[in-house]
């Protein structure tokens, strides 16, 4: 197992990441604000306009400490990692199930069913919240719709299928998110997903947590010696890690839009915190940033039973778990992979 350690997040713009010692120095202006012994760290996350030294980097990738460099919203742009840890043979079986398209779908379809039936319990949970008696006539059609949705995607035999199943019920669950949001927090209103770029705080809000789970998944991947840029749903692009999307699939509405409700319901974020820039893209400030990032945080130390171990873990522990039990699967020690499922 795994052990979960902290992630060092770096938000100021024009830091500077150097190697003192045995320890990440952070300087901004040549001034060290904050030092952080490397192994205390599992990775480091960098906003924007941060930049490293080659000796940190060298040092990170020894001490497998994934460096993650993303864009003001979140996005990923690049990342430092040393030599990947896990054996030849897991590799070569994630490469023949990924070529073999019936293979591939076997696996992708537990881990869409996933999501499908996460999405379900995010939008009762929410309606819950609300104890709004009118949102039954909006959700209720959506929940019997995305329960068919599930069985369908167990069922499924074709990737392309798969994914119109998956694209058709995103589109009825992104739907209902407008009213979801409380009275009190009408500023975020939702229309529709949209990214590259994000056009509305809420989107830009999914946006930075998704990237967060991105990395959280990259990492897990590799920490277990899969190919995290070799997807099963996720097909293969250049800078894009396919697996590692594929992992967090059932990881997005129970870790990302469950908290991105909390934040906003709860008025943790207000609309004032987001800015459009010229070219479109609502963008975050500072501030808001480090609250979404402390709150995420804060989610991942919270504990639950694994539905399937049966045994207490850490939130943030449950995709490092799923990469373990995907890399089982490949290796033939299960008859199919069980993903998470948020009861």
């Amino acid at each position: 197992m795994k052990q979960h350690l902290n992630t060092l997040f770096v938000t100021t713009d024009g830091a500077y990441l150097a190697k003192d010692g045995e320890a990440v120095a952070v300087r901004v202006n040549k001034q060290v604000r904050l030092r952080v012994p490397l192994h205390n760290l599992d990775g480091v996350v960098c906003f924007g306009r941060v930049g490293a030294s080659p000796s940190l980097m060298a040092a990170c990738a020894s001490r497998n400490v994934t460096i993650s460099f993303v864009d003001p919203n979140g996005r990923f742009r690049a990342a430092v990692v040393g030599f990947t840890p896990g054996n030849v043979l897991l590799r070569r079986e994630q490469y023949r199930t990924a070529d073999d398209l019936e293979a591939a779908c076997v696996v992708a379809r537990n881990m869409v069913a996933a999501k499908i039936a996460n999405c379900r319990s995010v939008l009762l949970r929410a309606a819950r919240d609300m104890s709004d008696s009118s949102l039954e006539r909006i959700v209720q059609p959506v929940l019997r719709r995305m329960a068919e949705d599930v069985e369908s995607a167990r069922r499924c035999r074709s990737l392309d299928q798969l994914r119109g199943i998956e694209g058709g019920s995103a589109d009825v669950y992104f739907g209902c998110f407008s009213a979801l949001v409380a009275p009190a927090a009408r500023e975020f209103q939702f229309t529709t997903r949209n990214r590259r770029p994000p056009l509305d705080p809420f989107n830009a809000l999914l946006s930075f947590l998704y990237s967060l789970l991105a990395h959280d998944a990259r990492s897990a991947c590799e920490s277990v010696g899969l190919d995290s840029a070799v997807g099963f749903l996720h097909r293969d692009r250049p800078g894009r890690p396919g697996l590692a999307l594929d992992l967090m699939e059932e990881f997005r509405p129970f870790l990302a839009d469950r908290l991105a409700f909390s934040l906003i319901n709860r008025r943790q974020v207000a609309a004032a915190g987001f800015r459009t820039s010229e070219s479109g893209a609502v963008l975050m400030d500072d501030a808001t940033r480090k609250t979404v990032l402390v709150a995420y945080q804060k989610r991942k130390q919270d504990e639950l039973t694994h539905p399937l171990l049966g045994e207490k873990v850490s939130v943030g522990l449950l995709v490092h778990l799923q990469a373990r039990l995907l890399a089982r699967r490949l290796r033939g020690d299960l008859d199919a992979y069980p993903p998470f499922l948020w009861r």
